[in-house]
């Protein structure tokens, strides 16, 4: 069988191991085990972390549309865990939300993870079960979820890069484990910005990453941020960059403002790009510091250089937007939705508060309508197909990122009249603003609604939300 170059090309760019889920192996399941594991972020040290199949970002899991995922989770931890599976618009029962819509996952016991996903796009999958969520996280328990399009693009290259921070300790270790997969994060962490690690990583590697490519190659960039806290700003130099998915869903293919995305944990971009033509031209992926940046002076580094070499290829017509999925609304119904402001503020200090309390342990953020919520009670609950208005008040002097599970939200215009052209599963609420969004509930079962950055959802910045 002959392989011809591009498509050499195509599969030979992934810089991740991938896990193909098309092989069936025994009743079908892939086994993911979580366990502890080692990585080599530095040559002085090998750092303890936490993986699937030991290894962080977890292996890339691939699979076409229409295909069924099933995956075994064997929890190889210390503690109880879950998955969940970030910006799928699957069944409730397999959103990995524990105790929420499944029980955790207790140390040597395993869970079926059963359906078929309905979009084609990048996706994260991550732990998520209670208090033990952020540290579980934060050590490494995150990987990449592709549902491949339908109908593949026209491309030379199709790569892949999952960011990440990690704060290290001067032995090589994360900073302030001690052994205890839940000894991690402090109520520092989880009353201001979470735990944002001065080192970051692309695909699992601290140095920068290089590529080669030929002059005038098409490119894909799948861009996810694995982070649990940091917001990032992410800009291109060296090519002209145009954004053709969001959060795993297709949009109309545009050029980010100044070449640069704001992209809060767990945002993913699919962005196209042509190298230059010259031969020894770069394009550079750059972490811009800056306003965004949580540590102070905190300079641009670059994460990724693609270098120009070879025989050029041939000149292609402009980057088109990938079409729009056929099972979202062309529009909501903004004048019969269901409305509501969430206020996001700091809880009052309880009395003799210890600021190194684990976080979890004690309630650093609380959101809801004017009236307390009694717990176990939803925030709001719909009928399907009911449209649904929230806006995210932000009384605090901190950057959320406010988080929408099962679930595809537009974000609205300042006016309420009219949204973004483009779905997202989360949207980045700045200090003292407000950010309105809008979706259809559709998805009947109860769904989280809370925090993006790890710390502050198990901080008490979560709640749910019921689809009957």
């Amino acid at each position: 069988m002959s392989i011809d170059r591009r498509h050499f090309l195509l599969g030979s760019a992934c810089l991740l191991p991938s896990l193909s889920l098309r092989a069936q192996e025994g009743d079908g399941f892939r086994v993911l085990e979580a366990r502890p594991g080692a990585a080599s972020f530095t040559p002085e040290a090998s750092t303890r972390i936490l993986g699937y199949d030991g290894a962080t970002p977890g292996p890339v899991l691939r699979l076409r549309k229409g295909d069924e995922l099933k995956i075994r989770l064997v929890n190889k931890l210390d503690s109880p865990t879950s998955i969940h599976w970030r910006g799928v618009r699957g069944p409730n029962a397999f959103d990995g939300v524990a105790p929420l819509v499944q029980k955790p996952v207790m140390p040597g016991e395993s869970f079926d993870y059963r359906f078929t996903p309905p979009d084609s796009g990048a996706f994260l999958y991550h732990a998520h079960t209670g208090p033990q969520m952020a540290a579980q996280v934060t050590r490494g328990l995150r990987g990449l979820l592709i549902v491949e399009d339908e109908k593949p693009l026209d491309l030379d290259r199709d790569l892949v890069a999952v960011i990440d921070d990690w704060s290290l300790g001067e032995d090589g270790q994360i900073a302030g484990c001690k052994g205890d997969e839940r000894s991690v994060h402090t109520g520092e962490h989880a009353a201001r910005f979470g735990a944002v690690g001065a080192m970051t990583c692309v695909n699992g590697k601290a140095e920068i990453a290089t590529h080669e490519i030929e002059p005038r190659a098409r490119v894909r960039l799948r861009l996810a941020n694995a982070a649990s806290a940091r917001i990032m700003a992410l800009s291109l130099e060296g090519a002209r960059p145009m954004v053709v998915a969001i959060d795993g869903q297709p949009c109309g293919a545009f050029e980010p403002v100044r070449s640069t995305l704001p992209a809060g944990p767990g945002a993913r971009f699919d962005m196209i790009f042509d190298m230059p033509e010259a031969e020894g031209e770069s394009v550079r992926l750059i972490l811009r510091g800056g306003p965004l940046s949580p540590l102070p002076a905190e300079k641009d580094r670059t994460l990724i250089q693609f270098t120009a070499k070879g025989a050029p290829f041939h000149q292609r017509p402009p980057i088109e937007g990938t079409p729009a999925n056929p099972l979202l609304p062309d529009a909501i119904r903004l004048e019969a939705a269901r409305r509501m402001d969430l206020t996001i503020e700091a809880a009052p200090p309880a009395a003799g508060l210890d600021p190194a309390a684990c976080a979890g342990e004690s309630v650093f953020w609380r959101m809801g309508p004017p009236k307390p919520v009694r717990n176990g009670d939803p925030l709001f609950s719909v009928k399907r197909g009911t449209p649904v208005s929230l806006g995210f008040v932000n009384k605090s002097q901190v950057n959320h990122v406010m988080r929408l599970h099962g679930h595809a939200m537009r974000l609205l215009h300042g006016l309420d009249d009219g949204w973004e052209p483009y779905w997202r599963d989360s949207v980045i609420v700045p200090q003292g603003r407000t950010t309105r969004i809008a979706f259809v509930a559709d998805n009947p079962g109860r769904w989280r609604i809370g925090s993006g950055v790890m710390e502050h959802a198990v901080g008490g910045l979560a709640a749910f939300f019921e689809v009957t």
